[in-house]
């Protein structure tokens, strides 16, 4: 008798099995006596070598991160993790760097690890089906969705913000707070990724409030690291471009980008106001606090997670979300 046999004497899947028999929450009742009863009926003693050896096949969840130095992604990484051991399954993590193709890296880790499911954590946003054709179980796509690919929204899930709607409101933000010349900091304004829907949110806000984008005042960094974002804003100091606000892709450059305008005898907010997208919890702790757009980091996880298993366990089609940011005033945004 294996947990197999119990698994289709029940006609439950053999996670299920596994999640009685580690006395996981997330049963129901009705089928934790059941499966009880028939693991008792039977005289099946599960042993931990039988159970890790089911797991390595049938219980294991692929996460892959793309971007070592993400702090938005290391605090949903708790979420995650916490969420998949809920559900009784194994984590396999993999860190990827932003130039890694994370579709291979995908299919290999599915095929040596056996997994059930994978999780993306990061990700490009222009996936055709050729190229996912390699990954051969139910896939989410958290916090970044195909916003330039061909996929059918069937075919895959996502939870993400909506990017052009979450730059929008921030810039349309400061506009309310009266100012005029804005200056934007982007990886890239026409990659395909989540600085061009950020950057195209930013031209919008502009553009519906009477003005004109000024390409002097649209810095493109080619990073997105502390680094990039120090560097972009002093280069745009140096060039006497004239601005009192700066709308930032990220929290991390923007911190960094708050750090070149004092070092360049600049005031935030007085001189210049700043606010991003990102509302991590070290930004809560700069001088000024830094004004941002809060990704609701916990629930994309949980969200995420739980539509990957009910991709995996029931086989459901494709579900997109989009939880909503919301604004978190601080002190680096004045009224002109």
């Amino acid at each position: 008798m294996t947990i197999k046999d119990i698994a289709r004497e029940c006609g439950v899947g053999i996670s299920t099995v596994s999640r009685v028999l580690n006395n996981r929450p997330d049963v129901s009742e009705e089928v934790r006596k059941k499966v009880l009863a028939a693991v008792e009926a039977n005289g099946y003693i599960p042993n931990n070598s039988a159970r890790d050896l089911v797991r390595s096949r049938s219980d294991a969840i692929g996460v892959l991160v793309r971007g070592t130095g993400n702090l938005f992604f290391s605090d949903m990484l708790k979420t995650i993790s916490a969420e998949i051991d809920r559900y009784g399954y194994d984590m396999v993590l993999r860190f990827l760097r932003t130039d890694d193709d994370e579709v291979k890296a995908g299919a290999i880790l599915e095929r040596e690890k056996k997994l059930r499911g994978l999780l993306f954590l990061g990700g490009r946003f222009n996936y055709t089906p050729a190229e996912m054709s390699l990954i051969g179980v139910p896939y989410v796509c958290c916090s970044y969705t195909n916003s330039f690919g061909t996929l059918r929204e069937s075919d895959f899930s996502s939870v993400s913000i909506d990017d052009f709607k979450t730059a929008y409101e921030a810039v349309s933000f400061l506009i309310s707070a009266g100012h005029r010349r804005i200056a934007a900091f982007f990886d890239a304004c026409n990659d395909h990724s989540i600085s061009e829907l950020r950057y195209d949110g930013y031209c919008a806000a502009l553009e519906e409030n009477g003005i004109s984008v000024d390409p002097a005042l649209v810095v493109q960094t080619g990073g997105f690291e502390m680094e990039d974002g120090y560097n972009g804003m002093k280069k745009l100091i140096e060039s006497g471009a004239e601005f009192t606000a700066a709308f930032v892709v990220s929290d991390m450059m923007a911190i960094a980008a708050m750090k070149a305008l004092r070092d360049c005898g600049k005031r935030v907010p007085e001189d210049c106001s700043v606010i991003a997208i990102d509302g991590l919890k070290l930004s809560e702790f700069t001088s000024p606090t830094l004004t941002a757009m809060v990704q609701p980091g916990a629930e994309i996880a949980q969200e995420s997670v739980r539509i990957l298993m009910d991709m995996v366990e029931n086989g459901s089609e494709g579900v997109h979300l989009r939880p909503q940011a919301y604004l978190r005033t601080g002190g680096s945004v004045c009224r002109r």
